[in-house]
């Protein structure tokens, strides 16, 4: 009997202690895994989430490239037009001709109340080098010209100010003169007028509603505007 108790509980004590052993283990397991659970919630906690770089749009290139410094020479040509306040807008084969040119222009001192901020001017001149000197082709001032009179399709009656737009393209340079006002006698209408290079007759004239055919000039203002003809 002794013999069966002491076989009995040596049975019983190998099957309970292995099983105490697992039981500890799994708990040492579980342990573990809660431990390593906590510690990746307060990391996530604590780590900023990281956001995806932001799509390349215009805004984020660089800074534009400064414009050209203007060269002394240029600028002594173009306040020899205009004057000591004199600003070079461009310079360069503006007319895709050859010949060095400067547009330059007085801007006015005071946009008037009403008047969106741009380039307001007073005056506009384009200058062209010969070789030798420096020579007015165009003009701005209360009126648009040329070397042959005064632009058609531009208003007969005095401007105080313009707004310039311009750009350079495939066919040279392009102007737009807009009257900051409307002129007497224009019945209210301030319309652009648009000017570039006539390589045919070589100088800058006017251009019509479309901005596709050049207009001749007028040889005066007391010419009707309805004689004017490319």
């Amino acid at each position: 009997m002794q013999r069966f108790l002491q076989a009995g509980g040596v049975y019983h004590a190998g099957g309970v202690e292995p099983l105490i052993r697992m039981r500890k283990k799994s708990m040492k397991t579980i342990a573990l895994i809660a431990v390593a659970a906590a510690a990746l919630t307060v990391l996530s906690c604590e780590t900023p989430t990281a956001t995806p770089p932001r799509a390349a749009t215009s805004d984020a290139v660089g800074p534009t490239p400064a414009a050209p410094a203007i060269p002394p020479d240029v600028q002594k040509a173009a306040e020899l037009a205009l004057g000591s306040e004199t600003e070079v807008l461009a310079f360069g084969d503006l007319s895709k001709t050859g010949p060095q040119q400067v547009l330059a222009v007085n801007r006015l001192k005071a946009i008037p109340p009403g008047v969106a901020a741009g380039t307001v001017v007073t005056r506009a001149v384009i200058i062209e080098n010969d070789g030798n000197t420096w020579k007015q082709i165009f003009l701005c001032d209360e009126h648009l010209k040329n070397t042959k009179g005064f632009l058609g399709g531009s208003p007969l009656a005095p401007v105080n100010g313009w707004r310039l737009q311009f750009e350079q393209h495939e066919k040279g340079l392009e102007m737009y003169f807009t009257p900051i006002a409307s002129p007497k006698g224009e019945g209210g209408h301030v319309l652009p007028v648009g000017i570039r290079w006539n390589p045919k007759v070589k100088r800058y004239q006017s251009l019509d509603r479309t901005f596709e055919n050049f207009l001749g000039e007028l040889p005066t203002l007391d010419t009707p505007q309805s004689q004017v003809h490319p």
